[in-house]
């Protein structure tokens, strides 16, 4: 009997038919346990860039992995170029905050966040910007992530946050599909609405001095001057028209 009971049992286990594993209790009511296989892991479909504001990777660590600051995310990339993992990707890390992208309000539940170790005042070296290009190659290969779905905190976060900073090489990134560029683009048209524009990009627009801030900062070059010109706009209607596939 013995051996018939084992026998069964392996069969089972073949036929993919074994037992599933108890599933987390996470309510405090009384459940009964009815494990389902027909599951999966969240996928992360954002990238958010970061500049860490410290002078060195090692004080950016020790706020990262402190437990009372309550910050953390998936990925510091030191200025020498090393690579520090903080997060699992499948696990949801606290680096976005209170934040808005295309209607999302929970950045951190759907996006990998990177930080960059940088004062915020100074040049990205290259050896940093050239494992930063590599991770997010890897990163986009296996979650499917569109370019425009690669920001950075200032754009999600535009009244509280302006990194990576205004020298940070977006054009650099955009060209290897990391994130949406326009190079002198044509005028826009006449009836092309800026507040609309920004809003399908992506941006909120409750403080929408912020918000231009934001957006030129990071599409013209680091320039944060919150008014919008003829080339701004024209920008920002091909920026649209991109992300459309237009």
């Amino acid at each position: 009997m013995v051996r018939i009971g084992l026998l069964m049992l392996g069969l089972l286990s073949i036929s993919g038919c074994a037992p599933l594993s108890p599933i987390a209790t996470d309510t405090p009511l009384v459940t009964r346990q009815s494990p389902s296989p027909n599951f999966d892991e969240r996928r992360p479909n954002y990238v958010v860039l970061h500049a860490t504001s410290n002078d060195t990777a090692e004080r950016a660590l020790a706020t990262l992995t402190d437990p009372a600051k309550k910050v953390s995310a998936h990925y510091l990339i030191g200025r020498d170029g090393s690579i520090h993992q903080l997060v699992a990707e499948r696990n949801r890390a606290w680096h976005a905050g209170e934040s808005y992208w295309g209607g999302l309000t929970d950045l951190n539940s759907a996006s990998i966040g990177i930080e960059l170790d940088n004062n915020g005042d100074e040049p990205f070296p290259d050896v940093q910007i050239t494992v930063l290009l590599e991770l997010l190659a890897d990163i986009k290969q296996r979650y499917r992530i569109p370019p425009a779905n690669f920001v950075g905190h200032g754009d999600i976060a535009p009244r509280r946050k302006v990194d990576p900073g205004a020298l940070f090489p977006w054009q650099v990134l955009a060209a290897r599909g990391f994130g949406l560029w326009c190079e002198a683009p044509p005028a826009a048209p006449d009836a092309f609405d800026v507040r609309l524009g920004l809003q399908a990009l992506g941006y909120e627009l409750v403080d929408f001095v912020a918000t231009t801030r934001a957006y030129r900062r990071h599409y013209a070059v680091g320039d944060t001057v919150a008014e919008l010109g003829a080339g701004d706009k024209a920008i920002l209607h091909c920026l649209v028209r991109l992300k459309a596939g237009g």
